[in-house]
C-alpha cells in the first residue's frame, strides 16, 4: 500500500513539475512574442475575424465584437509597456517555479499523511488477556 501512495505521489510530481516547465517556456514565447510585436500583429488578424454564424445563435454579436476589441488593446498595451522580454522574465521565471515548490509541498504531505496512516493500519494486532492454550 506505500508503494501506491508513493507511485501516485511521484505520477503527480512528474505531471506537476511539467505543467511548471511547459508554462515558462510558453510564458517565454508568449512574452517574446509581446515584445517583438508578433502577437499585436496576430491580435490585430483576429480582431478582424467575422462573428462565425453558429455564435450569433447563441452570443450577441456585438458582445463578441467588443470582446474582439478589448483583447486587441490589452494585446497592444502589452506590447507597449513589455518591450524587453528579459526585464519581465527575470521576475516570472522564479515566481512559477516558486508556486512549483509550493504545489511539491501540497503533495509531500499528504503523501506523508497517507504513509503514516498506513503503516498505522497495517500493525499486526496482539491479542491481549487470552489464556494462552493448553492452560487450563
Amino acid at each position: 500500500m506505500k508503494t501506491i501512495v508513493w507511485g501516485v505521489f511521484a505520477f503527480l510530481s512528474v505531471c506537476w513539475t511539467a505543467l511548471i516547465a511547459l508554462s515558462v517556456q510558453l510564458t517565454h514565447w508568449l512574452v517574446g512574442a509581446a515584445g517583438s510585436g508578433q502577437a499585436t500583429s496576430a491580435a490585430t488578424a483576429v480582431g478582424e475575424w467575422p462573428v462565425p454564424a453558429w455564435a450569433a445563435l447563441w452570443v450577441d454579436p456585438a458582445w463578441i465584437q467588443s470582446l474582439q476589441l478589448m483583447w486587441l488593446g490589452l494585446v497592444q498595451w502589452l506590447g507597449q509597456v513589455a518591450p524587453s522580454s528579459d526585464g519581465v522574465m527575470g521576475w516570472i521565471t522564479p515566481l512559477l517555479w516558486t508556486g512549483w515548490g509550493l504545489g511539491m509541498l501540497c503533495l509531500l504531505v499528504p503523501a506523508i499523511g497517507l504513509h503514516w496512516m498506513v503503516g498505522r493500519l497495517n500493525k499486526p494486532t496482539t491479542l491481549r488477556n487470552v489464556p494462552a492454550q493448553g492452560r487450563a
